[in-house]
Parts: structure tokens; sequence; C-alpha cells
């Protein structure tokens, strides 16, 4: 984004009235940041702070708290700059407007683990501004030159003679000021905040119940709604009655809405009931013949043939496979995948003639809001969405269609009421989206020493972009770049390397997945890897060692985590260790897994997990991430499978959807490797390596690799 968004008078003070009361200094900022002063090409005032006269820093957050701590991250940002008091900082949601885009994506959103790298200068640069007004306003207030002045802990202390004003008292005065054309960062040698472990800000309302999720949501008046989905994708409603579902107490209206049947009543319990008593008859269209292995057959199929060349490096693949001394060739599937949220999706939806106010947890405001305003028959600035915290998104809030905001501004439209229109984990598990399926193709040419000189990689697998608004902009020649991430850019030095797609056009909704389609290419490329290293007889870090010479931050990380693991020290018997390393959005991760298995089943005894994500924020919430990431990667490795049955999903809830349970979580150890680099993610680079890491110990255990998740007993038995 470049130059300047233009934003009007009344949606700068809209955005400024939605945050709260008080005092509201809004930044206008500049592009570059640096211990130099910062000038140059402008950006429109994205992000907020508020001071009370109590010394109360309110910081207004354009991005969705979902457990990864953007929030503290955010105040850290700011704060280190404004050199206000720690323990008087708090975080509200932003309002949605213009002013809260994303820095790079022009539009309000949060996911690709973008919120830390996008938002280092702009918060800074925001309370560095702040913290200049406030000093030139005590400066002005003495009558003496602002250089003689010094902020720290929300004082303005006039050097010279020990004079001192708190940032409430000159809030006022700091807000009437101009803001300065070009403010001084911090070099990182000064931070005090920046880099140290950091409690995070929304942990005390969490353990108190303070906290407000979407599902907490009340409203005078308000109903409660449950919907009736086809159960095939793509099905439409061929007949309904609905006698029963209206005579259970508590329901007051039973509707037709362009997603189904909506049943409202005056709680869940109702609702639920009613959508039970419905007699409901479907017609299933083209979808009804979707089954797994049907799909697998017809993936196997194409992964066979050539594809769209996605990356073509060195000489011709063909001949560098015919001139090995030695080729392998393996074919690895991954299935469909649940988000399977803690909170499942919900919305309040308040709507009027004039206007329309939405609560609920998003990570894609901008486009639920003009998806509400098209659905309501409204102007996008007539829609209000107040965005609680989220109990999990994983992606799947961040929906190009926002169906489930756009559902429930259609029930609200008969409702008369507000209305809070609520999706079961099994609406979600059965009827959502999901990470695609893939079934990949790929063969390895070694050398008479084992050095690896070819690597074909043909992946088969539906477009998660493919028919959403991103189509145009990132699919190029046929190639959606999210399907090849971690396999085109793969890090190890091989001179001929190809790499093939297909994308399948499928009637299932598919959506990223966090870490999208790293989830699937780290674990296909970091085991296959493995299995070269075997047939060449190397030890699987030295192997990788040699070939990520040119690559200091794997490598790096890599070193990092084979010596905290004790990687060439001895394990007890029946266990082993595997390794991967893996980059994405902007970080480098590698792990060493410790596992046995024991009576069929495996155990995860030891994670070790070493991350270069360039300048590191707040260390605590880095390994949270990271212990987060491995969690979810491992409840896909070890049970996560969607499957479909004559079109219909098999899976319902917790008991055959498995996530990973408290005694299956391993240890887990987190090493940050120091770095002044940009920096990068945390939130979904945790999860990559992980499969690989498991699968890779499983294959020096057992002698067999595993090329299908989840794990299954069978491939792990001779």
């Amino acid at each position: 984004m470049s130059g300047r968004l233009d934003v009007s008078r009344r949606v700068f003070l809209k955005a400024g009235a939605a945050a709260g009361g008080g005092l509201m200094l809004g930044i206008t900022l500049p592009r570059r940041t640096g211990a130099q002063p910062v000038a140059g090409p402008k950006y429109p005032p994205e992000a907020f702070l508020r001071i009370a006269p109590d010394d109360t820093v309110t910081v207004i957050a354009g991005k969705s708290e979902m457990g990864q701590g953007v929030y503290t991250a955010l105040a850290m940002l700011l704060c280190e700059e404004l050199e206000c008091d720690w323990s008087k900082v708090r975080v509200e949601s932003a309002p949605v407007a213009a002013v809260y885009n994303h820095t790079s994506f022009g539009m309000q959103m949060t996911g690709g683990s973008t919120s830390t790298w996008s938002s280092w200068d702009q918060m800074r640069t925001i309370g560095a501004t702040a913290r200049e007004m406030l000093i030139a306003a005590a400066a002005e207030r003495w009558g003496v030159d602002p250089a003689s002045c010094r902020a720290r802990d929300s004082v303005v202390t006039h050097t010279p003679t020990g004079r001192t004003l708190r940032y409430g008292a000159l809030a006022d005065a700091a807000a009437k000021r101009q803001a300065p054309t070009s403010v001084r960062l911090k070099d990182e040698r000064e931070f005090r905040l920046i880099g140290k472990p950091t409690r995070r800000l929304d942990t005390p309302e969490k353990l108190d119940g303070r906290a407000e999720f979407g599902i907490d949501v009340k409203r005078p008046g308000m109903l409660t709604a449950l919907v009736a989905r086809p159960p095939v994708f793509g099905g439409r409603l061929r007949r309904v009655a609905t006698e029963r579902a209206r005579g259970i107490r508590g329901v007051k209206a039973v509707v037709e809405v362009p997603s189904g049947v909506a049943v409202i009543a005056d709680g869940f319990w109702p609702a639920r009931k009613g959508r039970a008593a419905l007699d409901l008859e479907w017609d299933d269209g083209d979808g009804r013949s979707i089954s797994s292995p049907a799909l697998r057959e017809q993936f196997a199929t194409l992964a066979k043939t050539p594809g769209l060349v996605a990356k073509k490096e060195g000489p011709s693949i063909d001949e560098a496979l015919a001139r090995a001394t030695r080729v392998l060739e393996a074919e690895y599937e991954v299935p469909y995948l649940a988000h399977a949220m803690m909170e499942p999706l919900n919305a309040v939806v308040e709507l009027r003639v004039d206007g329309c106010e939405i609560w609920t947890g998003t990570q894609f405001q901008t486009a639920d809001r003009e998806a509400a305003a098209k659905a309501a028959g409204l102007k996008p600035d007539q829609v209000q969405i107040h965005t609680t915290l989220l109990g999990g998104g994983f992606g799947r809030r961040a929906n190009p269609v926002s169906d489930w905001i756009v559902e429930a501004v259609e029930v609200a439209k008969h409702a008369k009421a507000p209305v809070k229109v609520i999706w079961t984990r099994e609406d979600d598990i059965k009827g959502g989206y999901y990470r695609p399926s893939w079934y990949d193709r790929i063969s390895g040419g070694l050398d008479e020493s084992g050095n690896p000189v070819a690597w074909r990689h043909t992946l088969v697998g539906q477009s998660i972009l493919a028919g959403t608004p991103f189509e145009p902009m990132l699919v190029k020649d046929g190639i959606d770049g999210t399907s090849v991430e971690g396999a085109r850019d793969l890090a190890y030095a091989i001179p001929s390397l190809q790499v093939e797609l297909h994308s399948p056009r499928v009637g299932i909704p598919v959506l990223w997945w966090r870490s999208v389609g790293h989830s699937h290419t780290a674990f296909v490329t970091e085991c296959f890897l493995d299995e070269l290293a075997r047939a060449a007889g190397r030890d699987p870090v030295a192997y990788r060692r040699v070939l990520l010479r040119s690559h200091p931050r794997h490598l790096g990380v890599l070193e990092l985590a084979a010596e905290k693991a004790g990687w060439d020290k001895p394990l007890v018997a029946g266990r082993a260790r595997g390794v991967a390393v893996h980059e994405s959005f902007g970080s480098f991760v590698a792990q060493v897994a410790e596992v046995s298995i024991s009576d069929g089943a495996v155990k995860v005894h030891r994670v070790v997990c070493a991350i270069d994500c360039g300048r590191a924020l707040n260390p605590n919430t880095i390994a949270a991430q990271m212990e987060s990431g491995i969690g979810y990667g491992l409840s896909a490795a070890l049970h996560g499978a969607i499957t479909f049955k004559d079109g219909r999903v098999e899976q319902a809830n917790f008991h055959d959807y498995r996530v990973l349970r408290m005694h299956e979580m391993p240890e887990v150890e987190t090493y940050i490797v120091p770095s002044s680099e940009k920096p990068g993610g945390a939130g979904e680079p945790g999860t990559p390596p992980i499969a690989p890491a498991v699968c890779n110990a499983l294959f020096a255990l057992t002698g067999r690799p595993i090329r299908r998740l989840p794990i299954r007993h069978e491939d792990l038995v001779a």
C-alpha cells in the first residue's frame, strides 16, 4: 500500500466514538521506521490510543484476539515507545473502519501470522508520536525546551528542575497539538518491553469470567436461532413440515432462509428441540456422489499425470532422474480436516431499518461488514461489527463469503428482534469448511554418494482460493500459491527440482486451516527427505546439515533443536527421535520429537522446538504459540480425518473427530534464536514440522516410512 487512503471525517469520528469515551489520539503514521527519525509517505490513522485522567492507557486493537496473544503484542509495541506505566494498560477491540486496515492487505483482518510484522512499525510509531505530543504539552506548560524533558512510566520530567507531570494531566492538551511529522524510534538496545517475557493482558478476565466471547453476548429481548442445513453440500430443500417444531414451548418462528430452515426461539434448547422436530426432505443433487474412497482414487490417478508446473529449477527433471544412481518414489496422502474450534460459530444481529449491529468473533471484519450490508440491503457504513474475543479461529472465522454472518443477517430479517444464531459443533464439523485433502507423488534421485540430484513433486488437492474474491489476485496461471507453498520453495540444495500441481474441482467447501498449505507440504517433503537420508545411509540431521549449508536460518534452528534434544545421545529402549525443519510465514522452525509405541498406539514424550522468528516480541507468547501449534498439529497427525460417504460427512463431534487429549500432550521445550531480522509469524509456524518429526521418529523406530495421516496402527507394524 502506498500513498494515503482517504478517510472521511465522519468515518474517523465514528471509529473514535465507537471505541469509547475519553481522550482519543488519532495518529497519522509515517511509512518507515528505525532508530533514526521517521519521515516519509503517510498511513491513514490505523490505530488509536486513549489516555484517561487516571493515567489508564487504552490501546484500540485492529486485530482479533483468538488466543494468540495479539492484544498484548500490539500494546507492547505501542507502549514501548509511549513510555507509559504498563500496569495501567488496557486493550479494546476496534470498530470496523478503514483506519484499522492491515498495513499490507488493505482490509481489516487477522490471519497468516502477519499481525506482529505488519504492526511492528505502525504501533511503535503511534506510541512515539503520542509520547512526543505529551512531552511537547508539558514543555509548553513549563515554558521550556521539549529537548530538556523526558518521558518514563507515564510521567514527563523536566530534567534540569525535576518537575513532573503525569500523562493523565497532559492528555487533553496533548490531543490539541499538531502531531509531529518526524519521530525518533528507540534503538533495540533501549527496549524495556520488546523482547522481554510479558504476561498477557487478557488472562485475568479470562480466568475470572469477565471476558466476553461471541457466544456470551446478550441483548435486551434477544432470541436464539439454529438452522437446519442440507446434509449434502450443494443440496436444496425439497419440503419441510413445521407443525411439530412450532408446537414446542419456546419456539417463536420457523422460517426458510437461503441456507436452510431456521428455528427461532427464546433460548438455545427450545431452538435445538424445534430443529430436531422438523420434518425435512432434501434434494441432495450431485453432491450425493462424493465419497472418500472415490476421491482418493481420483486424486491418486491424477498424481500419476503431469500437472501445471509451479516450479522448475535446474536441468530437465526426466533427464536428471534417468541419470541418477538410485531413484526412490513415494505417495503421500492427508485427509480433509475440520477447524474444530472450541467456541462454535455464532453471531448476534440487531437489524433495524436504518442500520445493523453485529456481535461476533471474526477474523475478516471488512469482508464481513460488506457481506452483511449486502444481505441486509444496507450500505457498509450502516453496519457496525463488534469484534468479541474468539474461542479459536484457525482460519474458519476468516471466510471470504462470510457464511455464518450472512446467515445470521438473513435470520434477523424474520426475527423482528435481536437474534443470536448458533452453530453447534456438529453443524460446523458436518457442514462447514475444511482443510483440503491431498495426494502427493514424489520422486527423488540420488547420485553414487547418496546426495539428492533430482526431486519431482506432484501435488493433487483442491484450491482454497478458487471461486473466492481472492482468485483473480492470488491464482496465477492456474497455480494457487497456497497449494504449493512449502513445496516449490524447498530450501534443500537439489540441482534439479520440479513441482507440479493438479487442482481438481470438488463440491466440498475448503478454506485455509492453521498453517494453510504448509500443513501438508512439510509432512511430505520432510518425511521424504528422511527416506532419502536412510537410502543414502546418512544420519537425518547430518544429511540436512549438508543440504542446508546455503540457508543459515534453516541451519540455525536445526542445529539448536538437535543440540537441545541431545540428538547424538542414546535413548531408553523403545524410543526414537525424529527431526523436521520448515520455513513458513517468515519464521524458521525445527522440531525434534521423541516417541515410542505402546499397545499399538503412538506416544509422543517430548518435543524440542527451535524457532527463528526474527525480532522476538514476547518470548512467553512465542513459546505458548509453539506449544499450541504442536498440539494442534498432533491432533491431526494422530487422530484428525473428515471422511465422506454418499456426500455426507461421517464425523460429528469430538467423540469421532478427536482432538488431542491432555494426557497425550508431550513435554515441549521452546528455544528462540536471537535475531535482528524482520519479525516473522508465531501463530502458525509451529504446526507444520510436528507431523513429520513424529513420523520420522516412527520411521527410525520401526523401519517403516509413514506416508499417510492420521497415523494408523497398520502403518506401525510389519
